[in-house]
C-alpha cells in the first residue's frame, strides 16, 4: 500500500467520518486516494478554517476532529486553532504536508518548520520519515490526543513518503493494536488517601463550591457531577469552558463567575470556606487578583494534568485524576463514612446565595423608542425560540459573554467556545464543525461584526456542502469588548475600534455566498425574523441584528482587579453601596 493510501486507510480504522481540509502541493498525494475513501471531505475556504471545524466537531462529540492541509503557509494558517485546541484541551489530529526529506533545511517553495512551530502548542507532534511508520503514527496520535488532558497532535508528512510514483513510499500495510510509549502514562484513578482527605474537607465546610471548569466535559463527567452536586447539598458554579455541565435551571446552580460572570457567582467563590475545584485551572480571567481570590477557601483541587496543581493556586488536597472517576470515588467515599448526614448544613449559606441572587440577577435597560435592539433581548427571544438541546457556538467579545449569561444551557456538549486563547472568529467554523457532526441539531453561531469579518467566508463552505448552519450577528457597529474597556478605562479615548454600521452591506455578502439573510432592527421584528430562520433547513442562513452601540457587559471585575471590585449594572449600584 502507497503511504497517502496507507494515510486514509489509517483513519478510517480509527473511525474518523469527516476531514476538514485544504489541497496543495505537498499533501496532494493524499488527496487522489481521499476519492476512494469513506470518509467525508470538507474544503474549507481558509486553512484556519479547517482547524476551528475540528474543534466544533470535538467540542459536540467528544470525539477528535480531523483537519488536514498542505505544507508552508497552510501549516502557519492552522496555528491559531492548534493554540486554540491546545489552551481548551480540545482533542485533535491535524495533518500537515511538508516538502520531501531531500528538501528539507533548503528553503525549499512551501517549507517551513512545522514541527518547530507548532512545538509549544501541542501535546505531540512528529515528523514522520517512513511510509512504514504513518500507520503508528496515527495510532499514537489518536491515543494522545484523547487519553489524559485531551489536546491537539499534529503529524507532518513529508511529500515523497506518500508520492504515488516512489516506490519507497510502498509498504506491506499493518495497523498496530496498541501503542508504546513507555514515557506516556496518564494518571486516571485518584489516590484514595487524598480522596479521604477532601471528603474530609467537604463534610466540615459550611459554604462549600464546586468550581466546574471543562475538564468535566472532557472527562464526560456531567452526570456524575450532577449527583456529586445533590448528595453533598453543594452549589455550582461553571466556567466559561463548563457551561452545560450543570444545568443553569437547578436550584444548585449559580451560573458563571469570572470577569463577566454573575454577582452571586462570583461572590459565592470570594466568601466560600471551601472550594472544590473540578478540572478547573484557575485562569486568571476567573481569579482576578490571585492573592485576593477566595481568600478564606481551602481548596481541593482535582484534575488529570499534574502541571496544573499548585501553578497558580496551593491546594490543600491536590487530586491528580480523571475528573469523572474522581467523582464517583468521592461519591463512594460519602458512603462509607455515612453519607452526608455527617457532613455541616448549607443553609444559611443558601439563604445567602438566594439573597444575593434576588438582589444582584443579571439586568439590561431596555432599548428606547428608535434606538438598536439591545443585544441581550435578541439572544432572549433567539434563546426562547430554539429546542434547549440546540447548539451555541461563539465568537469573541461582548457578544460572547452575553451569550453565555443569557442562553440558559441545561445539556452539556452544546456551548462551544473559544476560552484560553480567546480567537476572534471562531464561531462559524466551530458551528459548521459541529453541524457536520450533528446534521439533525439545530445550531446556531453567535457571532460580533468584528469576528464575522474574520472568517465569514466559511459560509460559502456551509453553503456547498449542504451544511446548514445559523448565524445571529450582533452588529454593534465597533470591536465592542475593545471599545468598553476604553470607555471604562482609558478616558473613552476611543482609538482605532469603530467599524460603522455603513459598510459591509452583511446581507447581500451572506446571500452572495449562498446564504438566506435578514436584517433586524425593530425589536418587534425579532420574533418573527428568528421564526423565519429557524425554519430553514436547506441552506445556511445569517440575521443581522442592528444593535446598540454603547451597550456594555456587566457584571464586570476590572482586569488585575480583586473579584470584591466588581461593577455591577448601574442600575445595582445604589444598592450595592447601601448593602
Amino acid at each position: 500500500m502507497n503511504g497517502g493510501q496507507a494515510l486514509l486507510k489509517s483513519l478510517e480504522i480509527e473511525g474518523v467520518e469527516v476531514i476538514f481540509g485544504y489541497p496543495g502541493g505537498a499533501i496532494l498525494p493524499v488527496y487522489d486516494p481521499i476519492i476512494d475513501s469513506n470518509i467525508r471531505h470538507v474544503l474549507v475556504r481558509h486553512e484556519q478554517g479547517a482547524g476551528h471545524m475540528a474543534e466544533g466537531y470535538a467540542h459536540a462529540t467528544g470525539k477528535p476532529g480531523v483537519c488536514m492541509v498542505t505544507s508552508g503557509p497552510a501549516a502557519t494558517n492552522i496555528v491559531t486553532p492548534l493554540a486554540d485546541a491546545y489552551l481548551d484541551s480540545v482533542p485533535m489530529v491535524c495533518i500537515t504536508g511538508q516538502v520531501a526529506l531531500a528538501a528539507i533545511g533548503t528553503d525549499a517553495f512551501q517549507e517551513c518548520d512545522t514541527t518547530g512551530i507548532t512545538r509549544s502548542i501541542t501535546k505531540h507532534n512528529v515528523l514522520v520519515t517512513r511510509a512504514e511508520d504513518i500507520p503508528a503514527a496515527v495510532k499514537e496520535a489518536f491515543h494522545i490526543a484523547t487519553t489524559g488532558r485531551p489536546g491537539p497532535v499534529l503529524i507532518d508528512i513529508p511529500k515523497n513518503i506518500v508520492d504515488l510514483n516512489n516506490p519507497d513510499a510502498y509498504f506491506d500495510f499493518t495497523y498496530p493494536d496498541d501503542v508504546d510509549l513507555p514515557g506516556y502514562n496518564p494518571t486516571i484513578t485518584p489516590d484514595p488517601a487524598a480522596i479521604e482527605a477532601a471528603v474530609a474537607l467537604m463534610s466540615a465546610a459550611e459554604r462549600p463550591v464546586l468550581y466546574v471548569g471543562g475538564g468535566v466535559l472532557k472527562a464526560r463527567g456531567a452526570e456524575v457531577l450532577r449527583r456529586l452536586a445533590e448528595s453533598a447539598n453543594i452549589p455550582v458554579v461553571t466556567t466559561l469552558m463548563a457551561r452545560g455541565a450543570f444545568p443553569d435551571s437547578h436550584e444548585l446552580c449559580l451560573g458563571m463567575p469570572g470577569m463577566h460572570g454573575n454577582y452571586t457567582a462570583v461572590t459565592a467563590i470570594q466568601r466560600c470556606d471551601l472550594l472544590l475545584a473540578m478540572g478547573s485551572r484557575f485562569d486568571d480571567r476567573v481569579t482576578g487578583k490571585v492573592g485576593a481570590f477566595a481568600p478564606d477557601a481551602k481548596v481541593i483541587h482535582v484534575d488529570i494534568d499534574p502541571a496544573e496543581h499548585g501553578k497558580v493556586r496551593r491546594p490543600e488536597v491536590s487530586i491528580v485524576g480523571d475528573c469523572r472517576v474522581v467523582m464517583e470515588a468521592v461519591l463512594d467515599r460519602i458512603e462509607v463514612v455515612g453519607g452526608t448526614s455527617t457532613f455541616a448544613d448549607h443553609t444559611d449559606w443558601r439563604q445567602q446565595l438566594s439573597g444575593w441572587q434576588e438582589k444582584y440577577p443579571l439586568t439590561y435597560e431596555p432599548a428606547a423608542p428608535g434606538e438598536y435592539l439591545k443585544p441581550q433581548f435578541a439572544l432572549e427571544k433567539l434563546r426562547d425560540a430554539c429546542p434547549a438541546d440546540t447548539i451555541v457556538a461563539s465568537g469573541v467579545g461582548q457578544h460572547q459573554m452575553w451569550a453565555s449569561q443569557y442562553w440558559t444551557f441545561d445539556h452539556p456538549y452544546t456551548w462551544l467556545n473559544s476560552g484560553g486563547l480567546g480567537t476572534m472568529g471562531f464561531s462559524i467554523p466551530a458551528a459548521i464543525g459541529a453541524k457536520a457532526a450533528f446534521p439533525d441539531r439545530m445550531v446556531w453561531a453567535v457571532d460580533g461584526d468584528g469576528c464575522f469579518q474574520m472568517t465569514a467566508q466559511e459560509l460559502i463552505t456551509a453553503a456547498v456542502e449542504k451544511i446548514p448552519i445559523k448565524v445571529a450577528l450582533l452588529n454593534n457597529a465597533y470591536l465592542g469588548m475593545v471599545r468598553q474597556w476604553q470607555e471604562l478605562f482609558y478616558d473613552e479615548r476611543y482609538s482605532q475600534v469603530h467599524f460603522g454600521h455603513e459598510l459591509p452591506d452583511y446581507v447581500k455578502w451572506a446571500e452572495s455566498m449562498g446564504c438566506v439573510a435578514f436584517r433586524v432592527e425593530d425589536p418587534d421584528e425579532v420574533e418573527v425574523t428568528i421564526a423565519k430562520a429557524n425554519e430553514v433547513n436547506d441552506r445556511p442562513v445569517v440575521v443581522e441584528f442592528r444593535c446598540h452601540s454603547e451597550e456594555n457587559v456587566y457584571p464586570m471585575v476590572p482586569a488585575g482587579g480583586s473579584n470584591d471590585d466588581i461593577i455591577v449594572h448601574p442600575s445595582q449600584r445604589d444598592e450595592e453601596a447601601s448593602s
